[in-house]
């Protein structure tokens, strides 16, 4: 198949990225938030301790001891015909600790390609996974974490696959509502590459956050900094500053995110990332992009939750989660 197919899928894979800096390296879908709370809170968190089963894919320290046994599957609803699913299971096995499973699936849906001359070739598609297998363990008040990581990407006949690995912590404090978070991401090779002259390279980076609900308020607030491993470049092509203050370059490694606890069933989420803000904003303004919202309910044995990404005047990202707590099926069987 003509070189022009990999050029075409490789560029609509660098759509998935957060914000201009994405697009350097391969496999940047899974920078993608793979859950609803994710999404609702900025896209990246790795401070938050024993919420949700899916911020083990944030960060494999993020879950204690304490939510083996649930299960969880997650919908994305990205842009054009780019759609996601994923899947976490998390279980004690006693003196073997607790293990968790997943998988992330991003689909591209039927892209068109045409050889140099411009006639059409028909369609062909793409998607990119990941499989992963972690484990976390907690001691006192320190949580510790790693994920193994299988990554594949596949645009038509090419393909590329990866290694990598995630290793965290997250601290909890012992008196106060307060935990934070570091992880190291993607930390791997690639084994092999799209073509012989192909320069895959993994989205490494360092990101860390903390977490914490001030005494008598039914609020919790969220500060994570991420890209930290990466250059601060600027994109300058679009409406925004052409030198951005010190201030400005600093808050693009920043999400914020906010939780109103209405009660142990629900809750609303609200999250701001400044560097989908300033980069995908247009000339007359930045039409909602950066901003984030979402909810959480649960019944009973289950947890449903939904929330919206900000991205571009031109639409914006639907998230959907479905938790289910399967102790509480087995605790009925027996009965």
């Amino acid at each position: 198949m003509n070189k022009i197919i990999i050029i075409a899928g490789l560029l609509f894979t660098c759509l998935t990225a957060y914000g201009q800096v994405g697009g350097r390296r391969s496999f940047e879908f899974m920078n993608v938030p793979s859950s609803a709370r994710a999404a609702g809170l900025g896209g990246v968190n790795v401070s938050l301790y024993n919420e949700d089963i899916n911020l083990l894919y944030n960060n494999p320290a993020a879950v204690g001891d304490s939510l083996g046994g649930y299960i969880s599957f997650n919908y994305l609803s990205y842009f054009a015909d780019v759609n996601a699913v994923s899947f976490t299971y998390k279980h004690d096995f006693d003196k073997w600790g607790s293990w968790y499973i997943g998988t992330h699936h991003f689909g591209y849906g039927d892209i068109d390609s045409y050889d140099n001359t411009g006639a059409a070739l028909g369609d062909f598609h793409g998607g990119e996974t990941v499989i992963y297998i972690g484990k976390s363990h907690q001691i006192a008040n320190f949580t510790m974490g790693a994920t193994l990581k299988y990554v594949n990407s596949s645009i038509d006949a090419y393909s590329s696959n990866a290694l990598a690995m995630d290793v965290g912590g997250v601290f909890k404090h012992p008196t106060l509502n307060l935990t934070a978070g570091l992880v190291f991401k993607n930390i791997g090779l690639v084994f092999s590459d799209y073509t012989e002259t192909s320069n895959s390279k993994l989205p490494f980076d360092l990101q860390t956050g903390v977490s914490f609900k001030p005494e008598h308020m039914p609020f919790r607030f969220s500060f994570t900094g991420y890209n930290l491993a990466r250059e601060n470049d600027i994109y300058k092509g679009g409406a925004g500053e052409d030198s951005p203050s010190a201030f400005d370059k600093v808050f693009r490694h920043v999400v914020v995110g906010a939780e109103l606890l209405i009660s142990k069933n629900l809750n609303f989420r609200l999250g701001y990332n400044h560097l989908i803000r300033e980069e995908l904003r247009l000339e007359d303004g930045a039409h909602g992009a950066g901003f984030s919202y979402g909810l959480m309910f649960r019944i009973k044995a289950f947890e449903f939750a939904y929330s919206r990404g900000g991205y571009h005047a031109a639409g914006a990202s639907n998230s959907f989660t479905i938790t289910a707590n399967t102790n509480l099926f087995l605790r009925k069987r027996k009965i």
